[in-house]
């Protein structure tokens, strides 16, 4: 029997309208206009460099790492001829550095091979290299060779689903709904917005109160409905009621059953005639 074909994944719309998403990214441009990606670097091979080394790492600890880096390997046949052994140390603290360095120095063999020493300007080119993705692409074409890409990290699919603007926890998909938001030249300033957004104010625990487009915002209003549904329970002053009080012996007044005391009444015993102290008997009269 001949093979079905198989079946084409559906892309979920977003759930707002290209429009309404553009009006937002435009609102979030005004919030954050100085977005822009915090990697330091001055020419395509550098950025790619400092893209790889940021996986599972803080822009700020790559950008400590790179400038000896870059004196030593100024370029990728000067790091394509470079060992393991000499690069691991020099990457260490930027964390999964022997994955690092393998994917270094086959990017830069590759790229000296294949392509003179340029990195290449195409995403299909950039993702043969080793250690490259799309996002890694996206971040190099859209910063240092000027071809539109919108790279789609943890904090774009945070933000862009939280807001409504995507719908979807592939980053192919969300990067296809977003480029449909807005135009090719906008594409990567909606990503570095959507990043620092989300490093500001769209946190893991989110400020919402912070938020230029929380009125927008799908996750805000869900809150703000689960608050109007479930009140606060007010607090009670008297968590206890009262118990009565069982005074004991030697209580005076307090014991007596007073109509607004609310106390139970005091039973005093009788008191037992004192003895001697000789087995307690009846007084020994005196001899005449």
């Amino acid at each position: 029997m001949p093979k079905r074909p198989a079946a084409r994944r559906a892309i979920p719309k977003p759930s707002k309208l290209p429009a309404v998403a553009r009006r937002i990214l435009h609102q979030l441009f005004t919030q954050h206009p100085d977005a822009d990606t915090e990697l330091h670097y001055s020419n395509p091979y550098e950025l790619l460099v400092a893209t790889i080394l940021s996986a599972q790492c803080t822009d700020e600890r790559v950008n400590q790492v790179t400038p000896a880096l870059f004196r030593r390997y100024p370029d990728a046949r000067a790091l394509a001829n470079a060992t393991t052994d000499e690069l691991e140390p020099q990457i260490q603290s930027t964390g999964f550095f022997r994955a690092k360095s393998r994917s270094l120095i086959g990017m830069s063999t590759e790229v000296v091979e294949h392509h003179a020493g340029e990195i290449p300007k195409t995403m299909e080119e950039l993702t043969t290299l080793p250690g490259v993705g799309r996002k890694t692409a996206n971040v190099v074409l859209g910063h240092a060779l000027g071809v539109p890409g919108l790279p789609v990290d943890r904090h774009v699919l945070r933000v862009s689903n939280r807001i409504g603007i995507a719908r979807s926890d592939d980053p192919v998909i969300v990067e296809q709904q977003l480029n449909a938001a807005v135009p090719p030249a906008e594409w990567t300033q909606a990503s570095d917005t959507l990043i620092l957004h989300g490093r500001r104010i769209c946190k893991p625990r989110p400020l919402c109160d912070r938020c230029i487009v929380r009125t927008d915002c799908n996750f805000y209003e869900a809150t703000q409905r689960a608050s109007v549904r479930r009140p606060p329970k007010p607090r009670s002053t008297d968590r206890r009621a009262a118990k009565p009080r069982v005074t004991g012996r030697g209580s005076g007044a307090a014991g007596q059953n007073h109509p607004e005391s609310g106390s139970l009444p005091e039973v005093r015993r009788a008191a037992k005639p004192r003895g001697t102290g000789r087995g307690g008997g009846a007084p020994r009269q005196s001899k005449k």
